[in-house]
């Protein structure tokens, strides 16, 4: 849910994922997240990739999440990747997001790399 996910980010939102894997790892704003969001679901056999949260902390406005992946890709490729999501909110809203992951099992499933 695309539409849903930016409805909870602040108008200055950055989102941040880790690594070097072109045309992945970089700073996105809101617009630029839509963007890789809305063309990315589509490598999805179910549309989606299923993120499973297995723990979190909150202190002040952040938020550290650690999480499971899971999606079967349209190539026959299953992304199952584990991830540790640090949140910044500010007035009830996602301000920063910064995405740590195994780059190497992204880039050998999206890109067979």
């Amino acid at each position: 849910d695309v539409a849903g996910l930016m409805e909870r980010m602040d108008e200055d939102a950055t989102w941040w994922v880790s690594g070097t894997i072109e045309g992945l790892s970089d700073t996105y704003d809101k617009q630029a997240l839509t963007t890789l969001l809305g063309g990315i679901k589509d490598v999805y056999r179910q549309g989606a990739l299923r993120i499973t949260p297995l723990s979190m902390i909150a202190e002040g406005d952040k938020v550290a999440v650690e999480a499971e992946s899971y999606a079967e890709l349209n190539n026959g490729r299953i992304y199952n990747n584990f991830y540790h999501f640090l949140f910044e909110l500010k007035g009830g809203r996602v301000l920063r997001v910064r995405e740590y992951m195994d780059t190497m099992h992204a880039q050998a499933i999206f890109f067979g790399v």
